[in-house]
């Protein structure tokens, strides 16, 4: 059985407060409820509104946000509230009714390419996943319905999928031109018929998904941890836009070599090699001065 956590989380309007879930609880879509009435869909909506100090609720794929009236402050009761949805969701109870849920939702998805030649990513306008995944193989991707489904194309070498996009590796006997626009329609089409991408739980059991949690990064010396926020800050956002990702491993002290995994677009990429030694590796040696002698890269 998954466990369901709820987290807090302040927004940037002191009025609402967004309430975070370690799963995706609404296959993507999202609600907006103003009142009782409205939430008829919602049990757990209408639940929240029970609360004298609720004003609106609003329920997405992994959080729900709710809009307090003036007479508390959200410091005094949240904690109390935040208990209350986590008890609510790990005693069954229904977020959405299926009727509502499984009804279709306009899904755009669009084919970019990437430096890459053997990868094509698919970027959807709605958001995907809470945590990245990469498979090599159909029998790694059990914890994805998506990506086994898209195994079952005989071309497909791996399937990476991040927050709103999945990069595609093909194998050489197939073009892209000959593929692209059945791979696109057939990822629009899973998407857009409220199909789960990954199992409930699937980030906590895949090793492979990004570790970089903070029990890990507190585990690390004081140079890892440089490296691992330099890397977030400066390197992940350029790779994820190239359909990819950079993943710390390791940092050796005594021959200053620091290990990283890279994944999606990034893996096997001719240009790779060089993005390695004259971005990165350069990055981090103007970066932290004596520390970085060398950067490797293993392939995900």
């Amino acid at each position: 059985m998954n466990i369901f956590k709820v987290s807090v989380q302040e927004t940037s309007n002191n009025t609402i407060v967004k309430f975070e879930i370690n799963q995706i609880i609404t296959k993507h879509q999202s609600f907006e409820f103003n009142n009782i009435d409205e939430a008829k869909a919602s049990p757990l909506g209408q639940q929240l509104f029970y609360l004298p100090f609720v004003k609106k609720v609003y329920i997405s794929w992994n959080f729900i946000a709710l809009e307090r009236y003036n007479i508390v402050e959200w410091k005094d009761v949240q904690d109390e509230v935040a208990e209350q949805i986590e008890a609510y969701l790990n005693d069954g109870g229904l977020v959405i009714e299926e009727s509502e849920i499984t009804k279709k939702t306009p899904v755009t998805v669009y084919a970019e390419s990437t430096p890459n030649p053997a990868v094509i990513k698919f970027v959807a306008n709605k958001k995907l996943v809470t945590s990245l995944f990469e498979f090599t193989s159909i029998d790694e991707a059990k914890v994805s319905p998506m990506a086994t489904e898209l195994f079952h194309f005989p071309f497909i070498k791996s399937v990476f999928i991040d927050e709103n996009y999945v990069s595609i590796t093909k194998y050489d006997v197939a073009d892209w031109q000959e593929i692209t626009m059945e791979l696109r329609e057939f990822i629009r089409g899973y998407i857009e018929n409220g199909k789960d991408i990954v199992v409930a739980g699937a980030t906590q059991t895949l090793k492979n998904s990004d570790n970089q949690n903070t029990s890990h990064f507190e585990s690390l010396d004081d140079t890892s941890k440089e490296i691992v926020n330099i890397l977030d800050e400066y390197v992940k956002p350029a790779v994820a836009s190239d359909g990819g990702n950079i993943q710390f491993i390791s940092y050796d002290s005594e021959s200053k070599k620091v290990s990283v995994m890279l994944q999606g677009a990034c893996s096997g990429c001719p240009s790779s090699t060089y993005t390695l030694k004259s971005g990165i590796e350069n990055m981090l040696k103007e970066m932290l001065p004596g520390k970085v002698a060398m950067v490797e890269a293993i392939n995900g």
